[in-house]
């Protein structure tokens, strides 16, 4: 009877143990689907050289790390000023010291250049648990050292929110300066953080709407080249560019399909704006929509590509429909107040980024493919065209104050962490990359 209460009361002891180590691990899983919540106290240290010597190209990288984060509205990296301890990459931490500070995470990391090459290692700890929960090392050029950051930030955040990474990612734009009146519009192109920026067109022909494929190295856009609105395709590594579809008329919203073998795109002619598909290999055209004296424009495939939202004037004024990707009847899906225009599909497939102007406002919304949840996430005089990461967790759009220019907000797809996006001129129409390889 002795042994087998002793066997009861190991049991019990085992099960409360897990418990604990469960409950331990689950604090570092952070939950980020009802809105607002208090950001994650986390420690970012400074990465260290072979020989244990501090790195300046490591502080760096320690802060693209620490700005990422923080951006999110999720994490809080600690003042490096409140740390107990010096981490080396081979050194175990003193946990308890990291507790004290309030850390529920913390990292160590180390730097090898060889050349022109560096590889970065990095390790996440849970001072709960006291354990390594994440790690790992990669190689890349010396003048990539901010991709590293990226690349780090992009592990600590999946690995602590269980949702896709973000960071690692560009944004192509619209570029603008000069008076408000007679703008030059260059498309440009920089890093998420806004860093990394450089512009790819002259500004000699105006352009709007760029969109990335699904590769990152091609650019889909309008321009008004030779005084004529018609799409054109921009190769990034050679800067080459060529017309998509010499349409007779305007050509405008174009957007890669998923598999980015083709494109959608408007075109207008004889009173009435219709939806395109071309295949970007034979240069076949086909036309999606028929409804004449109507417009029909801003298509965006939904993640698997076997359908497309738009926007049509259809019903009397701008309103969201999705139809087959092979085009046909169309089921509208939006029936509030206003207009809706803009749609853009997130990679989740789960929303519809939309702008809805109403009352002499403009707002950034959401919505289900079916037609529910509707919410308007920001508002302003001038928001519009939204975009999403690739995780489908944040959606940039352009804003303009009336009197002013573009500049480029991010905003939480719950409608918290609204900010700004710095960058070199005032900016507008961005579109955000898939993630980098």
């Amino acid at each position: 009877m002795v042994l087998n209460l002793h066997n009861w009361m190991a049991r019990i002891f085992f099960l409360l143990l897990c418990l604990i180590c469960a409950n331990a691990s689950a604090a570092l899983k952070i939950d980020i689907t009802h809105g607002q919540v208090d950001p994650m106290p986390i420690a970012i240290s400074d990465f260290y050289d072979v020989d244990g010597q501090f790195s300046s190209l490591g502080s760096q990288i320690k802060s693209v790390i620490e700005n990422d984060l923080r951006s999110s509205g999720i994490f809080r990296p600690i003042d490096q000023a409140a740390f107990l301890e010096s981490l080396t990459i081979d050194k175990k931490p003193a946990f308890s010291g990291w507790r004290q500070i309030g850390a529920m995470a913390f990292t160590s990391g180390r730097i090898t250049k060889v050349g022109d090459k560096i590889t970065v290692e990095f390790r996440l700890w849970d001072p709960s648990a006291e354990s390594q929960i994440e790690g790992t090392s990669f190689t890349l050029t010396e003048k990539s050292w901010r991709r590293a950051g990226h690349k780090i930030a992009d592990q600590i955040y999946k690995r602590l929110t269980g949702e896709g990474a973000y960071f690692d990612t560009r944004i192509v734009f619209v570029s603008e300066s000069g008076p408000l009146d007679n703008r030059v519009k260059r498309l440009a192109i920089m890093d998420s953080d806004g860093e990394g920026y450089k512009e790819l067109t002259d500004g000699r022909d105006l352009v709007i709407t760029p969109r990335f494929d699904p590769s990152s190295q091609r650019v889909i856009y309008m321009t008004y080249k030779n005084k004529v609105p018609h799409v054109y395709l921009l190769e990034l590594q050679t800067g080459k560019q060529k017309m998509i579809g010499n349409f007779p008329g305007m050509s405008f919203a174009p957007r890669f399909s998923p598999d980015g073998k083709k494109a959608v795109m408007s075109v207008a002619k004889g009173g009435t704006t219709d939806i395109y598909e071309i295949n970007l290999d034979s240069g076949a055209t086909r036309r999606l929509t028929a409804v004449s004296g109507t417009i029909s424009t801003s298509p965006s495939y939904s993640p698997d590509g076997s359908k497309i939202v738009f926007s049509s004037d259809r019903g009397g004024r701008p309103q969201l429909y999705i139809m087959g990707a092979g085009g046909g009847e169309a089921t509208r899906i939006s029936f509030g107040d206003g207009s809706y225009n803009a749609p853009a599909w997130s990679p989740r497939g789960d929303f519809i980024a939309f702008t809805k102007s109403k009352g002499g406002q403009f707002y950034t919304g959401v919505i289900r493919p079916d037609g529910s949840g509707e919410r308007l996430l920001t508002s302003s005089w001038m928001d519009e065209g939204p975009t999403w990461s690739p995780n489908g967790r944040v959606i940039m759009f352009s804003r303009q104050v009336k009197g002013a220019g573009y500049n480029i907000f991010a905003v939480d797809v719950t409608g918290y962490n609204e900010r700004k996006i710095e960058t070199p001129t005032d900016a507008s129409d961005p579109a955000w990359s898939p993630l980098l390889n």
